[in-house]
């Protein structure tokens, strides 16, 4: 026989129950007695007694009314009803308890970042905040259709729109199958709604608002290299030489730049903290596993990279100044302000990426040297999300021309 030190607690209170030292019945009383206190103490109206009628009183939480009172002969009989709805709530949480589950899991095992987290909860706020009042097991399917339509209609969803209330119903839902609240497969549920493409807001831009025209790059080039050229409006001309992510730019550290080649291995994130302010910090890996990649600068813009050692020579990070490290927003705000002096339409620094990748495609650069300066797996991702057309309109008469002349 083991030593009593030796023994595990389960060990123990076997061998106690065994042995007639414990009465079973009595550890039952107990465990009920601390479940009775567990649910009261979750209860947090008040509790008294009528003073012409001596019932007792309370209010219970009500999803509809905000609460409703509750009235019985005894104090105990108050206690069951109160015990009951808490026992009930327990096993029948709302959509969004399920909901928030569901997201603080994967922020607390590192599967999203926070800032990935806190675009899924302002989605939720504004898709799903009424739907997430309910209780998940009185919802079924035909709930589930009846919301997502309303909520494409109601909140003009885009298609893009849509597939980011989708990801949140799938994981929500997902997660109340695991645990046994509802009996359907939500990815059957959604494949059999029936959708017309009709039904989303089209978000149609022109492409001379998604590109800088060659005119209009040309100008801005130009209006940068005729004034003092500080070190962000620098940046502004690397983006325009190498079409990497604005998030990776603002990460890039002095160790990572050999020559011509730039060394993309991180990138910026910004989540908001507890007080609801913005946080950047730099992620030691970039936006995808493609994005780990080696960039090429043109011979014609090395000089860029040496004026911005000059300004910052001792930094850790390339962008950097009073020895802070420079965050994405003045680079945005830069490039806002040299367009609005310029007259020309204000586009953010991703148009400037879209800009780089056309004008490579136009090129007829090779198309796995495209993907490998992009950071992207296939070239299909660069032609559909990327490549406008930057001609203007002599141009595009040039070329019709030209192929009416063949």
């Amino acid at each position: 026989v083991l030593p009593v030190a030796e023994l595990s607690k389960a060990e123990l209170l076997n061998y106690a129950v065994e042995n007639g030292i414990v009465d079973i019945n009595t550890i039952t009383k107990q465990i009920e007695m601390n479940e009775r206190k567990k649910y009261l103490e979750m209860h947090k109206y008040e509790i008294w007694q009528g003073e012409k009628d001596n019932k007792w009183y309370t209010y219970l939480p009500d999803d509809k009314k905000g609460r409703r009172l509750l009235k019985r002969i005894s104090l105990e009989s108050l206690q069951e009803c109160i015990i009951s709805y808490y026992k009930e709530e327990k096993y029948n949480p709302t959509v969004y308890d399920i909901f928030k589950e569901w997201i603080d899991g994967k922020l607390d095992r590192d599967e999203i970042q926070k800032s990935t987290w806190d675009r899924y909860y302002r989605q939720y706020d504004e898709s799903m905040r009424d739907f997430g009042k309910r209780r998940i097991k009185s919802i079924e399917e035909c709930d589930i259709e009846d919301f997502i339509l309303s909520a494409i209609h109601e909140n003009e969803l885009t298609s893009k729109g849509y597939s980011n209330l989708r990801t949140l119903i799938y994981g929500t839902f997902k997660r109340a199958k695991k645990r046994k609240l509802v009996g359907f497969s939500i990815t059957e549920v959604i494949s059999d709604m029936e959708i017309s493409k009709k039904s989303f807001r089209k978000n149609i831009k022109q492409d001379e608002e998604l590109v800088f025209s060659e005119i209009e790059k040309d100008k801005i080039i130009n209006h940068i290299k005729d004034s003092d050229m500080d070190i962000i409006s620098l940046g502004i001309l690397l983006y325009f030489k190498t079409g990497m992510r604005p998030g990776e730019l603002v990460a890039i550290k002095q160790s990572d730049i050999n020559e011509r080649v730039i060394h993309i291995c991180r990138t910026e994130i910004c989540y908001k903290n507890e007080n609801k302010k913005n946080v950047y910090e730099v992620r030691d890996f970039p936006k995808t596993e493609a994005g780990i990649r080696d960039i090429i600068l043109p011979t014609s813009s090395k000089w860029i990279i040496k004026k911005i050692k000059m300004i910052n020579p001792f930094g850790e990070y390339l962008f950097e100044l009073n020895g802070k490290r420079i965050r994405t927003y003045s680079f945005t705000s830069r490039l806002k302000s040299i367009c609005k002096k310029l007259d020309i339409s204000p586009k953010s620094l991703n148009k400037i990426r879209k800009t780089y990748a056309t004008t490579l495609i136009d090129s007829g650069v090779e198309e796995s040297l495209i993907i490998s300066q992009m950071g992207h797996t296939d070239i299909d991702t660069t032609k559909k999300y990327y490549y406008k057309n930057r001609k203007n309109l002599e141009q595009k008469e040039k070329a019709i021309d030209m192929v009416s002349n063949l």
